[in-house]
């Protein structure tokens, strides 16, 4: 599991700074959650293959969050894209997006679907083989959802040597991958668990950006792998968070003890300070386990 911060920065786009925009990189998907103004340079300048990204998951709709749809979308038209692209958003980023293809004359040449989301609850928004993806309501001045990211349990593993004591013929490799016993010619049963090795530990992802403080989201995160928690204000600008709905270092700490998630990723930063390490310093006086996006940066879990 791979995380590609492409912006982490609140409010407008700076030279040095970028708005709201990553890239999960989960069980062969390429999942873009957000897409602020100047995503697509940022893919560009990353060298993440357009083509890979078929999935696009808008939190809200407040600019620094997706007023670079259009311009990926467009792009991607320009670029003979075929394949169908899927938005999840809210309610009412289907007929901004179409409006402006409509005045601009413009048109996809792919299929371009729309999911626009309402629940003021948890939902399913996508699911297949491999990966599961659930909103994470959030509380902020408009409707506004976080996306929870989970691996699905994958295949077992081959226990070679087992599988070459026993002469287990080929054929059988994908019944033991699935957790199926296998019958030898001498009516004999060998228990899977003699022929295979346990699957890969599944991983998760949660993105909570923009909200204040609220432990609402606790049971719907709870001992996620990784999670991604906005951090606009430090504790000496708290009484900001109230009016802007949003959230400091300290309280993200709070929410990721709660769930006890793994590892804790602190984003959004308000552009009014110079340095993001106080971030880190402060929240660490809640939570141990505390990272920093920055414009650019890789994870890999």
């Amino acid at each position: 599991m791979k995380l590609q911060i492409l912006g982490c920065y609140a409010a407008t786009p700076r030279t040095i700074t970028n708005p709201t925009s990553q890239v999960l990189d989960i069980k062969n998907h390429l999942f873009l959650i957000d897409c602020g103004e100047g995503t697509q340079v940022q893919l560009r300048k990353h060298k993440i293959k357009f083509s890979r990204i078929n999935h696009i998951f808008i939190s809200h709709l407040h600019g620094d969050h997706f007023y670079g749809l259009i311009g990926l979308i467009s792009t991607f038209m320009l670029l003979n894209r075929e394949n169908d692209l899927h938005v999840y958003g809210p309610k009412g980023v289907k007929e901004i997006i179409l409006l402006q293809l409509r005045a601009s004359g413009s048109f996809t040449g792919y299929n371009l679907y729309f999911h626009e989301l309402e629940s003021k609850v948890s939902e399913v928004i996508f699911e297949d083989e491999t990966v599961i993806v659930k909103t994470i309501p959030l509380n902020h001045r408009i409707y506004t959802n976080g996306f929870l990211f989970q691996e699905k349990v994958g295949k077992r593993h081959l226990n070679i040597e087992a599988v070459a004591t026993y002469k287990i013929e080929k054929c059988y490799f994908d019944k033991i991958k699935s957790g199926g016993n296998v019958t030898l010619d001498s009516g004999e049963v060998i228990d899977n668990e003699l022929l295979s090795l346990p699957p890969d530990a599944t991983k998760s992802y949660a993105f909570c950006s923009d909200t204040m403080y609220d432990e609402s989201i606790v049971p719907i995160i709870k001992e996620v792998d990784v999670l991604y928690h906005e951090a606009t204000f430090l504790d000496s600008e708290a009484h900001y968070t109230e009016k802007t709905k949003h959230t400091t270092a300290k309280e993200a700490a709070k929410i990721a003890k709660l769930a006890n998630v793994k590892q804790l990723i602190l984003g959004h930063y308000s552009t009014r300070y110079g340095s993001i390490e106080p971030f880190k310093t402060e929240a660490q006086t809640i939570f141990d386990n505390v990272l920093l996006a920055d414009d650019g940066r890789e994870f890999e879990f």
